[in-house]
């Protein structure tokens, strides 16, 4: 019984991991109000080395519809608008020689529905990959009746691993719920 307990903690913290990234990804999926996360994933060439944006700028919001960001070195704030204008965020930035600002637009109705089918897509990817644990847990616990473990402690464990993922699906189910009200309210 000792290594389904293993293989449950395993899952578990496998699941834990998958919700985290689910937020890493929701957080860069803008819902109108700025955030410094939205520019998660920007990399600027820094001496010839591709390097992320909050390692050679700070980035802040000076208010809700604002995304302020400051070089650290004013020499690469042209290489800085150039990475946010190829990114895929659609925002112009405007530069006043030493900070770039980006304005957030609010977003319209077409825009918003977009955006929670984007967010759809994420959670459908996070409850697969949350299946795929559940069964690749499963497949380890049925692997320990070769070892000795009873049929029926091996059915007890499918059991609560079942336990686990639903719990955990449950879980991804709020996050979306929370996020598809964030980006709909107007």
């Amino acid at each position: 019984m000792e290594e389904i307990e293993l293989y449950l903690d395993d899952a578990k913290d496998t699941m834990e991991k998958a919700l985290k990234h689910l937020n890493i990804e929701l957080a860069k999926i803008r819902a109108g109000k700025a955030s410094t996360n939205m520019l998660d994933g920007i990399q600027v060439e820094y001496y010839g080395v591709p390097s992320p944006l909050n390692n050679v700028a700070s980035v802040t919001t000076p208010d809700a519809r604002t995304i302020a960001i400051k070089p650290f070195e004013k020499k690469i704030i042209g290489e800085i608008e150039k990475a946010i204008r190829n990114s895929n965020l659609g925002l112009s930035p405007t530069n006043d020689g030493e900070i770039i600002r980006l304005n957030i637009p609010p977003l319209t109705e077409e825009r918003r529905r977009d955006l929670v089918k984007k967010v759809k897509q994420e959670i459908e990817t996070a409850k697969v990959n949350v299946r795929n644990i559940r069964k690749d847990t499963n497949d380890g616990i049925r692997k320990l009746t070769k070892e000795g473990v009873s049929e029926d402690d091996v059915k007890k464990g499918e059991e609560r691993v079942q336990k686990l993922t639903d719990n955990f699906i449950a879980r991804i189910d709020e996050i979306f719920d929370a996020k598809e009200k964030d980006i709909m309210a107007v």
